[in-house]
């Protein structure tokens, strides 16, 4: 794909499409080398803790931070991932980008396929938020930047099917939840979550889609809502970065 067209909607359309494909054929070689030798009871946690699964989505980010001028020695990838924390020693983050001791961005790419939606869901969203917790108490207590704020993003994709799209209940045996969360599918739960993410400034900016299994090796996906779609979060992205090129 030219360098000049990265940007534009059938670019960045075309660059996550080619993600989604990856996404779901890794997963799916995943779980059949698993089956070949003989622990197919490990598939589904093969399935979720692959990380050359979200390759595609972090090759894609990679490319349009260097479209965007910053040099590909500054962009961390598979290597040296790890930032200082402030309750704990470090977290390894999916993609970083340092330049002359300046963090310039530190993204997360996660998802979630089924069956166990519920608990992974806690799982994730209490990840994302200590993440973000723990780097902006650890950037407020100088632990590096002294001052220049990164650019933190948060990219989910979620598998689209029944189960993620049905209603599910909430328990509220002494207070009731928030109105928002009432009769609302975990497709809806994280569509929420990764607005929050934003509106409350954990994160600078979020990006949510869905793909179903069936058609998602084809590279067909959805977009949930156009405040988390993946144009603007890879904009958002690329205006930061360029700052610093």
């Amino acid at each position: 794909m030219p360098a000049h067209s990265l940007l534009s909607p059938e670019g960045i359309g075309q660059a996550t499409s080619e993600a989604v494909a990856h996404y779901w054929v890794t997963r799916i070689r995943q779980q059949e080398r698993q089956r070949s030798s003989g622990k197919a009871d490990q598939g589904t946690r093969g399935a979720v803790t692959g990380g050359a699964q979200m390759d595609g989505f972090l090759q894609f980010f990679s490319r349009v931070i260097i479209s965007a001028g910053i040099e590909a020695q500054y962009v961390f990838y598979r290597r040296a991932l790890e930032l200082p924390g402030f309750f704990r020693p470090t977290k390894e983050w999916d993609l970083l980008v340092v330049k002359q001791g300046l963090l310039i961005a530190a993204l997360e790419a996660k998802s979630q396929v089924g069956p166990s939606f519920g608990n992974n869901f806690n799982n994730r969203t209490e990840e994302a938020m200590g993440t973000a917790l723990d780097l902006w108490t650890a950037f407020r207590e100088g632990a590096f930047n002294k001052g220049a704020q990164p650019f933190l993003g948060y990219f989910f994709m979620l598998e689209d099917c029944p189960e993620s799209r049905s209603p599910v209940r909430v328990q509220e045996p002494h207070f009731k939840v928030l109105p928002e969360f009432v009769g609302t599918s975990y497709a809806k739960r994280y569509e929420l979550f990764c607005r929050k993410l934003v509106r409350e400034r954990h994160y600078t900016a979020s990006a949510f889609i869905m793909s179903r299994s069936d058609t998602g090796p084809s590279g067909l996906y959805s977009e949930e809502a156009p405040d988390l779609s993946v144009v603007q979060f890879v904009r958002s992205l690329s205006a930061h970065v360029a700052a610093y090129a």
